[in-house]
């Protein structure tokens, strides 16, 4: 079954840091979507892929890491109106 989500957080995340860190897990997981920059330190994710994967990508995302401290994060489920490809994708 799958599962799409937009995400939604905010933090002073240097550009490189945050690419490196939301990348690698969702093609870890196989998951295809987008990040980008909304607003300035606010950024929006859609995520599409196995609901498992997609529920362990969120689990990353609130654990974060060492470099990567995400705040505000507000979660909801979409339809998903394209298609993402297989792909993963950074928008900047």
């Amino acid at each position: 079954m799958n599962k799409c989500l937009k995400i939604t957080f905010s933090g002073d995340i240097a550009p490189e840091d945050l690419r490196t860190f939301i990348q690698k897990h969702a093609h870890d997981l196989s998951l295809e979507g987008t990040v980008q920059l909304a607003q300035e330190n606010q950024y929006r994710i859609f995520v599409c892929g196995a609901k498992d994967a997609v529920d362990t990508f969120v689990d990353i995302l609130h654990k974060g890491s060492a470099k990567i401290m995400l705040e505000d994060i507000e979660i909801e489920p979409f339809v998903r109106t394209k298609d993402y490809r297989g792909v993963f994708r950074v928008i900047e």
